[in-house]
């Protein structure tokens, strides 16, 4: 088997090119809590969260970080951390909570705490960056079929200009969606994610659905605010064959690529499916109900120019025909696990490669992200003159807090430290990245795996909302300030 143990020297300071944009992400759900205040409704992950099984220990974001209620303190935190900008997404289900098309459904209440959430943010010098949809759908438009219905592309769109009627005026970076395969396959296929369905069809059609939407939000926003940037977030693995002689190995690897980064950046950029890609869905009956699914002008929409794409990046993986042990490829995390995610990938499984790994067993492999960028930046971005940002990197680790909270996530400071190297590595080939956004801020909830994982540059006590910056925090300030990366 290859080695990808490879990661970049430690023993030089690195310095990032002049207005390098250092920030930090979160998402609505994960921290803001006030799930059933001022007009918010449920969204299908409030519904999922209530499923026995779907969650560990059946935990949920009502209360979450509750960011809601302590969002000034959260810009002033972020401002002594030298955080110049934050990525946040708004919550669909508290702008328009029900669904409704027209001024009719939408929230003002909701509307208002993003804009005291934005001025908050300007009055600490942190640039909004600002994420339309990171997963939580309505359930009102989930039960009307949610992305597996073609209206929710077009409501989407509407959604968009409202916040953008709202923001526009001091917002000036906009991604419409965060991560879409994780918001169609594993959340309609694999049923890992709300709304936890386990239809491979239903994820293909939310894939596409979800994209038209992006390319129609996009034209909306580029005629509403023609100087404004505009982008989406993808989520990427880096996907190679165990045996690079053998080959099914390197089909395993395709199929993975296809089903997982190709899906979305071709039609994005080149405003088409894969071919492969297509014949792969023909192989399991797929490719005419998906063929369906694209109506004449789809593509033209999807593939609107966009100004950024966001990368996350966490690990890549090593794929074969022959399993390694009886776990298929996927994330599934829970006690709730179904099926592979991948609609058209089934008996492709991954091989752990001795490689480190994070509290979820993530593989550690930064190499893996510069050859990624360099990768994006010749066969998508480059030409196009599309911005690359890093949107998410980071790691959850079993942190272990003294008696007075305080964490030394030596492990966590070592995961951003080889990252932003390998990053330097791909500039110094050539690769123009813009930004860095660490995955997260805060402590929260995450996802599926409730509240028992944590990400955070900054410790949240859940039981009385507490903040304490992490070693990894204070580390990273101290690359804020300084655009550079010291020697270890």
């Amino acid at each position: 088997m290859t080695n990808f143990a490879y990661t970049p020297p430690t023993d030089r300071t690195l310095q990032f090119p002049d207005g390098f944009l250092w920030g930090a992400a979160t998402a609505a759900y994960q921290v803001e809590g006030a799930a059933h205040e001022e007009g918010r409704t449920d969204s299908i992950w409030d519904t999922f969260s209530r499923v026995p099984g779907a969650v560990i220990d059946a935990h949920n974001g009502d209360v979450a970080c509750d960011q809601y209620h302590r969002y000034a303190d959260d810009a002033k935190l972020m401002a002594d951390l030298n955080i110049k900008a934050y990525r946040f997404s708004t919550s669909w289900a508290r702008i328009r909570p029900d669904g409704i098309s027209g001024p009719a459904g939408i929230n003002t209440a909701g509307l208002d705490y993003y804009s005291r959430l934005v001025d908050s943010l300007l009055d600490n010098g942190i640039m909004p960056w600002l994420t339309l949809y990171h997963w939580d759908l309505p359930q009102a438009l989930e039960d009307n079929g949610g992305w597996a219905n073609r209206d929710t592309a077009k409501l989407f769109a509407e959604y968009a200009m409202t916040v953008h009627d709202a923001l526009g005026d001091r917002v000036g970076v906009w991604t419409t969606l965060n991560e879409p395969w994780c918001s169609s396959f594993l959340s309609y296929t694999a049923g890992v994610h709300a709304p936890g369905r386990t239809s491979p069809a239903d994820g293909l059609a939310a894939a596409h659905h979800l994209m038209l939407g992006h390319g129609l939000a996009i034209r909306e926003l580029r005629t509403a605010a023609p100087d404004a940037e505009l982008g989406i977030t993808l989520n990427f693995t880096v996907a190679d064959p165990v045996d690079a002689n053998n080959p099914e190995d390197i089909d395993a690897a395709r199929r993975i690529d296809a089903q997982f980064n190709r899906v979305f950046a071709d039609p994005i950029f080149n405003g088409a499916y894969p071919a492969d890609l297509m014949d792969d869905l023909a192989e399991v009956g797929l490719r005419d109900g998906f063929e369906a699914l694209i109506h004449d002008g789809d593509l033209d929409i999807i593939s609107t120019p966009i100004d950024a794409l966001g990368v996350n990046y966490y690990h890549g993986e090593a794929n074969s025909k022959t399993p390694p042990t009886d776990v298929l490829v996927g994330d599934a995390p829970v006690e709730r696990k179904t099926r592979s995610p991948y609609p058209a990938a089934d008996g492709v499984y991954v091989h752990p490669r001795g490689l480190p790994v994070t509290d979820q067993d993530w593989e550690i492999q930064p190499e893996g992200l510069t050859r990624l960028l360099q990768r994006l930046h010749a066969e998508y971005t480059g030409e196009r003159g599309v911005k690359l940002f890093i949107t998410e990197n980071g790691c959850a680790f079993d942190d272990v807090a003294d008696a007075n909270n305080n964490v030394d996530d030596q492990n966590r400071l070592s995961f951003y430290d080889v990252h932003l190297r390998a990053i330097h590595e791909a500039i110094e080939s050539g690769v123009p990245v813009h930004g860095y956004f660490a995955w997260s801020l805060l402590d929260n909830y995450e996802w599926a795996w409730g509240y028992h994982k944590r990400f955070g540059i900054v410790r949240v006590d859940y039981d009385t909302q507490e903040r304490t910056v992490k070693s990894s925090g204070r580390w990273y300030a101290g690359v804020a300030a300084g655009n550079s990366v010291p020697a270890r």
